[in-house]
């Protein structure tokens, strides 16, 4: 399955969305409003749930500097990626594409298609507060 935000332009340059998306913990900044749990486990861990969601464990996978940011889940039992693509426009401004790619059966896929899609939507609408 994968599943892909419309990309997001911001008034920063690409090294400040990558050094932000690298810090993990200002991923509770990108967080939509319904979270109910946000925890650093580790320097490339954290840990969050949303109301009526289980808990997700994400950890900091791979990074190119200013280009993309790659984040996994820190448990085997569910494979998947998120990914921040980082495009620099100018010296001022920059494109970030957010994408969830992984493998599940297809009653998974259907029930998780719906709330990843929102999910991912609304980290990268929540991008406007890179910079500020």
């Amino acid at each position: 399955m994968y599943i892909e935000a419309p990309k997001k332009s911001l008034n920063t340059s690409a090294k400040e969305v990558f050094d932000f998306l690298c810090d993990i913990r200002n991923f509770e900044k990108l967080m939509p409003e319904n979270i109910d749990k946000f925890e650093v486990l580790d320097e490339s861990t954290f840990r969050f749930a949303l109301k009526g969601m289980p808990e997700i464990v994400l950890r900091l996978k791979e990074k190119y500097p200013n280009s993309k940011v790659i984040y996994g889940a820190a448990s085997s039992k569910l494979s998947f990626t998120l990914t921040a693509a980082i495009q620099e426009l100018d010296g001022d401004t920059s494109e970030v594409t957010l994408s969830f790619e992984g493998e599940f059966n297809a009653m998974m896929a259907m029930m998780i298609k719906s709330p990843i899609t929102n999910f991912i939507g609304t980290l990268s609408s929540n991008m406007d507060v890179i910079g500020q």
